[in-house]
């Protein structure tokens, strides 16, 4: 059995093992969901089109942040549990569209898998206990941050990467430590996919050995942690159950009829997005602090 189909296996097992979790939560609690805010139609259009960009690198984390917050379909308390969970089964399907060939150190690849799983179990247990004003501006960050780093590739300030296709020694414990924090950081709403790039890039790995990992990590960490906000409840039951139908139907549209997608200008307008909307946030939060103080 190849690497490959051993990972496969693995993300199927762990995905169905959510899919049970999430099943038995919502039908617990069918009455609850119905009483959510959100718009059934406009729920099944925006995961559609979230996890249709999602496929092409553009941040579901950043795009949901945004519009959930406006829409005011899920507090603040609730919205890094509801961006972890409605993600996990069209992050799946990604995976398992994409993952056919894994060109990387099998040592590599699992050291960042393990390290980034174990951020993410650890994560909710803390999340859970912040404040919505905390939550706030750690979202805010992230987008600012997001922002920062589509605009240091669109201008070529972020490394290129090298041609190793694995890491060893100190290289390798900072990549663990990295891939740890980003397992955490994606429960309080933070993505990943940007900041494990840069990472590897950065290390002297090909740009290619980029995505296995990438993917590999997001797609066992976010399903661990997404457990976690289930189990306290902290999540929007009704638009993880939108996003894990309608958004695997943009993902399939995008890994099988679009195929490709020039995403260069669009870039521009999510950087801009993203910009106005974490600094907003950001300064609200502020505002707010020293309006209490005075």
């Amino acid at each position: 059995m190849t690497t490959a189909t051993i990972i496969l296996t693995l993300v199927v097992l762990i995905n169905v093992i959510f899919a049970v979790r999430f099943i038995v939560d919502v039908v617990k609690h069918r009455e609850e969901i119905k009483q959510e805010p959100g718009n059934g139609f406009m729920l099944a259009i925006s995961s559609t089109l979230i996890f249709f960009f999602s496929t092409f690198g553009v941040s579901d984390f950043a795009l949901s942040s945004i519009l959930y917050r406006k829409a005011k379909w899920v507090s603040d308390k609730k919205l890094p549990g509801t961006l972890n969970t409605q993600c996990v089964i069209p992050v799946a399907v990604m995976a398992l569209a994409f993952i056919t060939v894994i060109d990387v150190d099998i040592m590599t690849l699992v050291v960042c898998i393990v390290s980034q799983i174990i951020g993410a179990y650890i994560g909710p247990r803390i999340v859970v206990k912040l404040s919505p004003s905390i939550i706030r501006k750690f979202i805010g960050l992230g987008l600012v941050v997001a922002t920062l780093l589509i605009l240091a590739g669109k201008f070529g300030l972020i490394p290129n990467g090298g041609t190793a296709t694995g890491l060893y020694g100190g290289k390798l414990v900072i990549a663990a430590i990295c891939l740890f924090a980003y397992g955490a950081l994606n429960n309080i709403g933070i993505g990943s996919y940007a900041l494990t790039m840069v990472t590897v890039y950065a290390l002297g790995l090909n740009p290619m050995v980029a995505f296995p990992i990438m993917m590999g990590a997001a797609t066992f960490s976010v399903p661990i942690g997404s457990m976690q906000f289930i189990k306290y409840g902290e999540y929007s039951r009704k638009i993880t159950l939108f996003a894990a139908t309608f958004g695997i139907i943009g993902v399939l549209i995008a890994v099988y009829i679009v195929k490709g997608l020039d995403v260069s200008a669009l870039q521009w307008v999510v950087a801009a997005i993203l910009l106005y909307s974490g600094a907003s946030m950001l300064i609200n939060e502020f505002k707010n602090r020293n309006a209490v103080q005075q």
